[in-house]
């Protein structure tokens, strides 16, 4: 069992910058794919961006594309998302997910029951 656990998460203003960090527990060495999800209340979770652990594959949603960055410290167990140029627009709980499968493509990435671990977000607030 993967435990993951979100961090990072706050208020800022629209234009701003954060970091989010998700650290996986150490037995994690069966994940081939990380995401991240964002929802907010009374909408679907939607898909952010994916990485393909070990490989340079990353996929990103067209909203978040060229402010957003996705990143991996394998040796760390550690998934980030680098977010710049924040909007109104990207205020959400953000989720980490795993998966035990290479997650090739958006299409089969931004599937929720791909994943098999979840963490239990962490919350971002862009004020304008």
């Amino acid at each position: 069992q993967v435990h993951l656990e979100e961090s990072g998460g706050g208020l800022v203003q629209t234009g701003d910058s954060l970091k989010l960090v998700c650290r996986a527990s150490a037995d994690a060495a069966d994940i081939r794919s990380m995401s991240w999800f964002r929802q907010v209340p009374g909408k679907d979770r939607e898909f952010v961006a994916t990485i393909i652990t070990f490989m340079n594959f990353t996929h990103y949603a067209d909203s978040v594309m060229d402010r957003f960055t996705i990143s991996r410290d394998n040796g760390k167990n550690t998934l980030y998302l680098q977010m710049n140029n924040l909007k109104p627009e990207d205020t959400a709980v953000y989720y980490c997910a795993a998966s035990g499968i290479y997650l090739y493509g958006g299409d089969v990435a931004r599937k929720l029951d791909e994943y098999d671990y979840w963490g239990q977000g962490t919350r971002v607030t862009v004020s304008s």
